[in-house]
């Protein structure tokens, strides 16, 4: 059902868990089937996404989905990490099985609004 990329990103995801002083959060969900992903990231004073975690309730496409985005923002200037899309979120995993590509595109949407989080929060502060 999965491949062995996917599989071993759910087992041993790298980046699960919460993460202490995260100053951009996103999460998006799907109704019809319940996943849910959170992304937290630490943005330096360069802009810079310095760490990433992430908690996801869901299948092991979206918990899988969820580490490798993390993996794909961290080091990347805040508004680059827009450019982080479900196409190379399932690239990266060596591809997702049709009923399973949504966890990308949710994967994709929780960057989104952890940048739209950050860029919020940003705006309170200047």
């Amino acid at each position: 059902m999965y491949n062995q990329t996917v599989m071993a990103k759910f087992l041993r995801p790298e980046n699960a868990g919460a993460l202490r002083g995260a100053n951009a959060v996103g999460k998006a969900g799907n109704s019809s089937c319940g996943d849910v992903i959170k992304l937290y990231f630490l943005v330096d004073e360069e802009g810079v996404v310095e760490e990433a975690k992430f908690k996801t309730f869901g299948c092991p496409a979206a918990i899988a989905c969820s580490d490798v985005a993390c993996d794909l923002v961290r080091g990347l200037k805040i508004d680059e990490a827009l450019d982080v899309s479900s196409r190379e979120i399932f690239d990266e995993l060596g591809g997702l099985e049709d009923s399973r590509v949504y966890c990308s595109v949710l994967a994709e949407d929780a960057i989104k609004l952890a940048v739209e989080n950050y860029y919020k929060k940003k705006g309170k502060e200047d």
